[in-house]
């Protein structure tokens, strides 16, 4: 494998907010799933003073790619430079740098510049990035800038919580229960369909290793959700999968009375059992309270009408969970 081109972009956006606030997005990467649509799951892998090592999914050209970045975070400079450690081919090498700049104490400047090396100088795949290194940053860029013109707002659109269970079956079941989503329309009430693709390597479908060096799952969804007033709704995931005990996901496409949708199962020990989360952070879409709920309906409505609905199925899928995983070790 040979690289020897470097090709460089630069994309900017005008935002009006303080430098600090658009910085401060920027800087804070372990939000970026919910505040960037590209991007479907962060892990910090190292933290110290002004650097930090990440692993990253994200979203690219219609698959799901991940990698590990190295970033340096300068505060004082308005600036954070990242480095992939590890590419996920077509890219040979990838890096950049965010750079803010101040124009006053409500009007900020951004810019995000990528340099990358395409494997084998490849000119398809030089065409690939540019494609998706124009179309996700533009879409990163005017994400920072609605987010930071929300200011305060942003505080009362977004909101997570959790449901949770208490079992004492086999663990390795009940993540079994949850990462098996392909079963979920004969296991669930209101999942009246769902079509799942998942990566090669590390487990198959039943959950056997298949050399994979015990790397996290893929799981790409779309799943067909029965609501109580018999309407169904389509939603697109992307599901991280950790074995023995966590699974997160993305929602790609959302209900309309979102505009984000992350959220996790987890599997801990609690007594002489284990408790099971469910846990989701959304943000709500303001523009589209009155048109779904009716006129005069608020923000707080929402909430209130979001979180009862999502909490309704995750403790349906909880509870179906439990009885699985007690249910087969009673035999």
């Amino acid at each position: 494998m040979t690289t020897t081109d470097t090709y460089l972009t630069t994309h900017g956006i005008t935002v009006l907010a303080p430098a600090r606030t658009v910085y401060g997005i920027i800087a804070d990467v372990a939000d970026w799933p919910q505040r960037f649509a590209p991007n479907v799951h962060v892990e910090h892998l190292e933290r110290t003073p002004g650097a930090e090592r990440i692993r990253i999914w994200a979203t690219a050209g219609g698959a799901v790619k991940s990698w590990t970045s190295r970033r340096e975070l300068d505060p004082d400079g308005l600036r954070v430079t990242f480095r992939q450690e590890l590419s996920a081919p077509p890219v040979a090498a990838m890096g950049g740098e965010w750079i803010v700049t101040s124009h006053g104490d409500h009007v900020s400047r951004l810019e995000l510049r990528h340099d990358f090396r395409a494997v084998d100088d490849d000119p398809a795949g030089v065409r690939w990035i540019t494609s998706v290194v124009d179309r996700n940053s533009e879409s990163e860029l005017a994400a920072v800038k609605a987010l930071a013109e929300l200011g305060d707002r942003l505080g009362e659109l977004e909101f997570s919580f959790e449901d949770t269970v208490f079992t004492t079956g086999d663990p390795a079941l009940v993540y079994d229960y949850l990462y098996r989503a392909d079963l979920w329309p004969e296991r669930l009430p209101h999942v009246s369909g769902l079509d799942l693709k998942e990566d090669t390597g590390g487990r198959d479908m039943a959950g056997r290793d298949t050399g994979g060096g015990g790397e996290p799952r893929v799981q790409v969804m779309a799943m067909d959700t029965r609501t109580a007033d018999g309407s169904v709704h389509t939603t697109e995931s992307v599901r991280v999968c950790f074995a023995p005990d966590r699974i997160v996901y993305k929602q790609t496409t959302v209900p309309a009375l979102m505009t984000a949708h992350t959220g996790s199962w987890t599997i801990t020990p609690a007594g002489d059992g284990v408790a099971v989360t469910s846990r989701h952070t959304v943000i709500l879409d303001p523009g589209a309270v009155e048109r779904v709920l009716g006129q005069g309906r608020t923000v707080a409505d929402a909430r209130t009408y979001v979180q009862r609905a999502l909490s309704a199925n995750s403790a349906t899928t909880l509870r179906h969970a439990r009885e699985f995983a007690e249910a087969t070790a009673r035999g």
